[in-house]
């Protein structure tokens, strides 16, 4: 591969949204030598790291939320992107300007062995590495109080491990993922998301599966690090009206924090208490206020999780079967009285036979719109048909595009009815976009 002359923020998106099309996968020695030829920025930073299969990103809003309330500057580093790359570098709650990003994908550029690359050897960032340098560098620069690091897919061997030190790590529910890439059953999963512990190093986890429990507290005792599980037993619920929910949070030092989430995603109750519980486990000389938990908690954002992006209409993130069990128990318990409807898409590598089977099965839905997504991972139109299963008896409709069920949705909606849009979040980002731009 030869050199190109990048003059332009656009030019270099394009150039990283082209990386996976001529780069091989790297080793973890590999992200970290080129981690120290940029000069080792992560050194400089208070990281906080975050691995999990579901929730990963809730969780990173929930603490940037408190941390920002209590007064300390925070970068977040998470992905995927719904609509603008730069949704992946957050600093003060904005996303980092165009010239900043050009400006670090240059530096990366310009330390890149290209005599050894136009030979066909060398190291080249795969796209998602790239996109770590950026955060890295960026963020040294402006030097936030905190760093939170969202893992890509895994744990132990995702680049954002490659960082050397950690104020905390925390690792969200674990489910059944990515099974060609880090195993098939829950303990190895778990495994690979345990490597992102650190020595010494505190780790807060959900405690909800034994099989994934075992292995967190293993490896903390194997590394000498403070643990702490969280689990239903760290909450108590208390209202699940139709757009918002009030729980009660236990804290660590035996008083409870009431809690009011501006959602309707129940799930989230899990990841605001862990949330919770890796600031309490961060804050070690108590400086943050239960007053500051709820009001951080409060002013939490975090797009495309049950967020209501037109009157009634709510696009979630969930992509895998997990995910869509925690949607279909929200659904199943959100107070609406009136008729719902689902528009689903999903990629190809995801258990969308079991996704579609647990939406037939739910029987929330009176109308399924089946989309086809415009990303080379889509499942088809036809193989998301076959796997509805026949015990769903609703109005089933097939759009060759996002935007031609996305207008059906729209156009047959009637006042009384509720609809909801998931399966992916390249389906969500997608919608956004179209909201963004009526």
């Amino acid at each position: 591969m030869e050199k190109q002359a990048i003059s332009s923020y656009d030019e270099a998106v394009e150039y990283i949204f082209n990386v996976p099309r001529f780069t091989k996968k790297n080793t973890m020695a590999d992200t970290k030598a080129f981690l120290e030829k940029l000069g080792n920025p992560d050194r400089e930073l208070r990281i906080i790291h975050v691995a999990g299969t579901n929730g990963k990103g809730s969780v990173c809003a929930y603490m940037r939320s408190i941390l920002e309330t209590a007064g300390k500057r925070v970068a977040v580093f998470t992905s995927p992107h719904l609509v603008d790359v730069r949704e992946r570098f957050v600093i003060d709650g904005e996303m980092i300007e165009k010239e900043a990003f050009y400006e670090a994908f240059q530096i990366i550029y310009n330390q890149l062995n290209w005599e050894e690359l136009e030979a066909g050897e060398g190291y080249h960032p795969t796209f998602f590495e790239y996109m770590f340098f950026i955060a890295m560098l960026i963020f040294r620069k402006e030097m936030p109080d905190y760093c939170i690091l969202e893992t890509g897919l895994g744990g132990r061997l995702d680049a954002t491990n490659a960082v050397s030190k950690k104020e905390l790590a925390v690792i969200t529910r674990i489910s059944l993922e990515h099974t060609e890439y880090l195993g098939d059953t829950i303990a190895l999963i778990a495994g690979e998301k345990a490597g992102i512990m650190k020595e010494n190093t505190p780790v807060v986890f959900a405690d909800t599966d034994a099989q994934s429990t075992a292995v967190f507290l293993e490896m903390a005792k194997e590394l000498s690090c403070y643990s702490f599980p969280v689990s239903k037993s760290d909450y108590t619920l208390l209202n699940f009206k139709n757009k918002t929910i009030d729980f009660s949070y236990i804290s660590r030092y035996d008083y409870n924090v009431m809690v009011h989430l501006n959602t309707l995603a129940k799930y989230q109750v899990e990841n605001c208490t862990l949330a919770l519980r890796a600031i309490e486990v961060l804050d070690k000389d108590r400086e943050i206020s239960p007053l500051v938990l709820q009001e951080g908690v409060r002013k939490a954002f975090w797009p495309g999780r049950m967020e209501e992006v037109l009157p009634e209409i709510f696009v979630d993130g969930a992509h895998n079967a997990d995910g869509v069990r925690a949607f279909l128990e929200t659904v199943s318990e959100d107070g609406f009285e009136g008729k719902r409807s689902l528009m689903f898409s999903v990629v190809s590598d995801k258990d969308y036979a079991q996704m579609l089977r647990n939406i037939a099965e739910s029987g929330l839905f009176d109308k399924v719109y089946l989309a086809h997504m415009g990303n080379y991972r889509a499942t088809s139109l036809e193989e998301m048909k076959r796997n509805l299963p026949e015990s769903y008896f609703g109005q089933v409709s097939l759009y060759e595009s996002v935007k031609e069920a996305f207008d059906a949705v729209r156009r047959d909606k009637k006042e009384e009815e509720r609809v909801y849009i998931v399966g992916s979040l390249y389906l969500v980002g997608e919608i956004k976009e179209y909201v963004n731009h009526d």
